[in-house]
C-alpha cells in the first residue's frame, strides 16, 4: 500500500497542473470594477498569501463585444496595485456572469469561445491546461504532498449552464426573484464538466477548495445560487459523498457581501464550510437578508477579501477562515479543526 501510495504521488506531481510548494494562506475575492481605485491589492499583498483566486466579475465587461472586453482585461492590468501584486503572487481564477459577457448570462452567451479564450491569455493558464483545448475554463490544480496536499477546483457555472427561472417580484424580492428551476435536464455544469468534477474528487487530497461563481449553501435569498437548481445542487452534494471527498471547502462571490456559512450534511458526514467574499472595491449597503446557515449575526457590507490560513504543522492541523475590510481588518474570523472534515480518519 505504501508503495502504491507513492506511485500516486510521483504521478500527481508531476502532471501540468501540480507543483510540490506547500500551499499555507490562500486569500481571494471577487466583484472588481476595473476602471475604479483598487487600494485593497495593498492589504492583500500584506498577507503575503501564496496564491491568490479571483472567484468571477474580475471584471465587468458586461458586452457581447470582445474588443470592449479586451479593453476591459486592460484597464485592470493597468491598475497599479494589481500590477504590482499579480507580478510577485500567483493569481488563480474563475468567471461570473459580468467577466464572462452580460449580466446572468448563461450557455446562451453568443460570444463565449471568444470570452474564454481572452479569460485564458489574461491569467496566464498554460498552453498545456486541458482548459485550452475544451469548452468551458473549469480548472484543477494540486499543490503539496501527501498529508499536506491541497486541491484547489475552480468551477465554471457559466459556459453550460441552461436557462433561469424568474417569479414574480415580493414584497422580500421587490427587484428580481429567482425562482427553482425544477427540469432535472437543465444544469449548471453541464454533462463533461461534471464527469471531470467526478473524476477530480477521486485523486487524493488532504484539503479541496471548490470554488464556485455563485453561493452554494445559502438558499433564502432573491438572487443567483445554486438552490434555485435543486437537483444541481443535490448532484453536488451527492458527489461529495459517492466519492468520498473528505476535506471540502466552498468559496464564492458574487453577492457584493460577505459571509460564512456552514451546513450539515448527514450523507456527506462533515460539515459543509463556505465562504462568500464579494466585492474587491463593490461592497453594497445591502439591507440584512435570511440565511440559516450564516455563522456571524450580521452580513458584511464593506469592500473585502477572504482568508484561508492552513495551519499544518499545528499539533491538531487547523483551518482559519478571515473576512478582512480594504484596509486588512478583521471583520470576521472562524475556524475549524482539518480532522473534522476527515470524519472517517478520527
Amino acid at each position: 500500500m505504501k508503495f502504491s501510495h507513492f506511485v500516486v504521488s510521483i504521478l500527481l506531481l508531476s502532471s501540468f497542473n501540480a507543483s510540490a510548494e506547500q500551499i499555507d494562506k490562500i486569500a481571494f475575492g471577487s466583484c472588481l470594477k476595473q476602471d475604479r481605485e483598487q487600494p485593497i491589492w495593498d492589504a492583500i499583498h500584506k498577507e503575503k498569501p501564496d496564491i491568490f483566486v479571483f472567484m468571477g466579475d474580475n471584471i465587468y465587461a458586461d458586452t457581447v463585444d470582445p474588443n470592449i472586453m479586451e479593453q476591459k482585461y486592460k484597464l485592470l492590468s493597468q491598475q497599479p496595485g494589481y500590477d504590482r501584486f499579480s507580478s510577485e503572487i500567483p493569481v488563480y481564477a474563475t468567471w461570473d456572469d459580468h467577466d464572462y459577457g452580460q449580466n446572468d448570462a448563461g450557455a446562451e452567451n453568443p460570444i463565449k469561445e471568444k470570452a474564454e479564450k481572452l479569460f485564458l491569455d489574461f491569467f496566464k493558464v498554460s498552453y498545456e491546461s486541458p482548459a485550452r483545448s475544451r469548452p468551458g475554463i473549469y480548472q484543477s490544480y494540486f499543490f503539496g504532498e501527501a498529508e499536506k496536499r491541497l486541491q484547489l477546483i475552480l468551477l465554471d457555472t457559466r459556459y453550460f449552464r441552461g436557462p433561469s427561472v424568474m417569479d414574480e417580484p415580493t414584497e422580500q424580492c421587490p427587484r428580481t426573484n429567482y425562482g427553482k428551476q425544477l427540469n432535472p435536464d437543465v444544469s449548471i455544469l453541464g454533462h463533461e464538466q461534471w464527469e471531470w468534477l467526478a473524476q477530480e474528487l477521486k485523486k487524493p487530497a488532504k484539503l479541496r477548495i471548490i470554488v464556485s461563481s455563485i453561493q452554494v449553501i445559502p438558499d433564502e435569498h432573491c438572487w443567483e445560487k445554486w438552490a434555485n437548481y435543486p437537483f444541481e445542487r443535490k448532484k453536488l452534494f451527492d458527489l461529495l459523498a459517492q466519492t468520498n471527498a473528505n476535506g471540502v471547502v466552498l468559496i464564492s462571490g458574487d453577492r457584493h457581501l460577505a459571509e460564512i456559512s456552514r451546513m450539515e450534511n448527514d450523507k456527506i458526514n462533515y460539515p459543509l464550510i463556505e465562504i462568500t467574499s464579494s466585492g474587491m472595491n463593490t461592497g453594497m449597503n445591502k439591507k440584512e437578508e435570511k440565511n440559516r446557515y450564516r455563522l456571524s449575526k450580521e452580513i458584511i457590507r464593506e469592500n473585502n477579501y477572504g482568508i484561508i490560513e492552513i495551519l499544518w504543522d499545528e499539533p491538531s492541523p487547523k483551518l482559519k477562515f478571515q473576512i478582512n475590510n480594504k484596509a486588512g481588518e478583521i471583520l470576521y474570523m472562524s475556524d475549524i479543526l482539518l480532522s473534522e472534515l476527515h470524519p472517517n480518519q478520527k
